[in-house]
């Protein structure tokens, strides 16, 4: 590969390196990173390493069972798709990327930013006025997309409104309308490939300079532009490893939308770094089939996923009345694994089969989890964990380490990266910040705004409130700007209240916010909460009023205030029939009046 600036990139490679093996601390166990200068550099040596391995196994119809690509194949398209689009004219321009996650979507992000110009992930929920304002905002050049999006997108380019000058469709075998074929481009690159062109094979690639621009999906206010580098990535990707291990023979499944940087770093990036597949599901309702087929190992998810899937579980194990056994069973379990004896594989074999039969490790971010969920899921045989992300740090902030987790904390700093609290109140709880080679360059086009979230000695500000216990574990305890501030001057923390609501059985989800009283003396604690429908019905019965639920929903609330101080007591409950208006992520609109309102 050429590249003026190797050395240079290298050398900071194998100086973070350094630093991971430098780290004394007893969990930062797996100090097998290899220095990568870029991303364009971790492909090309993933397939000197791993290239016979699967990379990417895809389902081409519901009945079809999974296809595998190597990971020769998949730098054989890349290669292709680069030097497609260099050919097209859109050396160093903007390209987006959306839709549903398979290897098409993988290879477009790698042709795009491993020498081509710069690559937008978009979110595929957004409506289509919604995906015009980033392509303007961008100056995207090129879409490449899932069939559903054509229409959008060639209406946004006969417009004339935006920069598109090419359009080119996953999904179709040849070119129809001026929309290109995505197999047809690749089948191009690689004929020009082939015939010596090395525009894409040699193109240079600058590992400080903005090559990802992730648009952030706002829970409140408008989405921002986050500038990331191959540096920020690379530097993810070589520090994350080290405190949970990951194994070339792995096999991740992935289910959460790859333009969050979640899933793109941790369930795409990460396997291919460390020669592990990927798993493509084909949708939510077809988890339970697609485990069964791929039999994954790894699993990156949310905790609204993660908690339906064990309260099923449970569920389940209550119709069949073997509940009181099974706890039983735990308990012995939990004992006799102290002395090298696991009866989990006779026992829980029906349970873990739920996951593919091969889990091991369930990794979950994105929002606080119930750590009772992720105790339970370990009992069963297979460790879950928590971890801490954001846009801003592409996305890693914290991990918890496979060899000693703690279910209730986000997790710990990663060796080359520092963690601090800042402005800690009375109560020792203050602001988490950041600081490291993976925090991004800085917001699109809102210089004011960087200067808010990153101080002038780097640190990025996360906006995150918390702690950090004495072991380097952190805890969260809300956001910065939700939090409440009672009239006594107390802060009261939403994100706790509704993480204890979440622990009542019949709450399926709670949104805390604050009013002023009537004689505006006092702030108003109140709960929206929507009731499982189920779990109701096993409380109550089938022909509940909501009177009665009111009144139950109110004995637990009660139960809570007796053990809260005053300021940060329950005073008012909604009951919500509908479901919280949420981004496309998932995440409660705090902002959104209808969140607050009954109905």
């Amino acid at each position: 590969m050429v590249n003026e600036n190797m050395g240079e990139q290298m050398k900071w490679a194998e100086g973070l390196v350094e630093k991971i093996n430098a780290d004394p601390r007893p969990f930062v166990k797996y100090k097998e990173s290899r220095p990568i200068a870029n991303l364009k550099h971790m492909l090309e040596t993933s397939v000197a390493l791993y290239g016979d391995n699967v990379a990417f196994m895809q389902k081409d119809s519901n009945d079809a069972p999974y296809r595998k690509i190597t990971y020769k194949e998949m730098l054989a398209a890349v290669n292709g798709m680069g030097t497609a689009l260099i050919a097209k004219g859109l050396k160093d321009k903007r390209i987006a990327v959306i839709g549903e996650n398979c290897s098409q979507w993988a290879i477009s992000y790698l042709a795009a930013v491993c020498g081509t110009g710069i690559v937008v992930p978009l979110d595929k929920e957004l409506t289509e006025e919604e995906l015009k304002k980033l392509v303007i905002r961008a100056d995207v050049s090129c879409v490449i997309f899932a069939n559903k999006h054509e229409k959008a997108f060639k209406a946004m380019q006969d417009s004339g409104d935006t920069k598109i000058e090419c359009l080119v469709n996953f999904n179709t075998e040849a070119e129809r309308d001026g929309v290109l074929s995505w197999k047809a481009l690749v089948e191009e690159g690689k004929k020009l490939v082939d015939e010596g062109d090395r525009s894409f094979l040699d193109a240079p690639v600058d590992y400080e300079a903005m090559n990802i621009l992730l648009f952030t999906s706002g829970t409140t206010g408008a989405s921002k532009g986050v500038m990331l580098s191959h540096k920020n990535i690379a530097a993810d990707l070589m520090v994350s490893p080290t405190v949970l291990k990951v194994h070339d023979w792995d096999i991740f499944f992935s289910v959460l939308p790859l333009h969050h940087t979640y899933e793109c770093t941790c369930g795409f990036l990460m396997p291919l770094y460390k020669g592990a597949a990927i798993a493509y599901c084909q949708g939510l309702k077809y988890i339970t089939k697609n485990l069964a087929e791929a039999k994954p190992t790894m699993f990156l998810g949310v905790p609204a996923l993660f908690e339906k899937l064990y309260s099923t579980i449970w569920k389940n194990i209550r119709k069949q009345g073997k509940e009181e056994m099974l706890k039983k069973i735990i308990r012995i379990n939990n004992k006799t694994k102290k002395v090298g004896i696991d009866l989990g594989k006779v026992f829980f074999k029906q349970i873990t089969s739920v996951f593919g039969g091969r889990m091991r490790i369930l990794i979950c971010g994105g929002a606080a989890i119930n750590p009772d969920v992720l105790n339970g899921i370990k009992d069963f045989g297979i460790l879950a964990l928590q971890g801490y992300g954001l846009t801003e740090c592409a996305p890693m902030g914290a991990l918890n380490p496979d060899t000693a987790p703690n279910a209730a904390s986000i997790g710990t700093r990663f060796p080359g990266c520092d963690m601090k609290i800042v402005d800690v109140n009375g109560e020792g709880i203050g602001e988490i910040c950041l600081h490291g080679d993976n925090v991004m360059l800085g917001y699109y086009e809102m210089p004011e705004e960087t200067a808010r979230s990153i101080d002038a000695a780097g640190w990025f500000h996360t906006g995150d409130m918390g702690y950090l216990d004495a072991d380097g574990y952190a805890f969260i305890t809300g956001r910065k700007k939700n939090v409440i501030i009672a009239k006594n001057g107390k802060n009261v923390y939403p994100e706790e209240i509704e993480y204890q609501l979440s622990n009542i059985p019949f709450v399926e989800e709670s949104f805390v916010f604050e009013q002023e009283s009537a004689d505006e003396q006092d702030t108003v604690i109140v709960a929206s909460i929507k009731l499982e429908q189920e779990a109701m019905e096993e409380a109550l019965g089938a022909d509940y009023t909501e009177e009665q639920a009111k009144e139950l929903v109110w004995r637990e609330v009660d139960k809570l205030n007796a053990e809260a101080p005053f300021y940060r007591r329950i005073k008012r409950v909604i009951i919500r029939k509908s479901d919280f208006i949420k981004n496309s992520s998932k995440k409660l609109i705090r902002f959104a009046e209808d969140n607050k309102k009954e109905d």
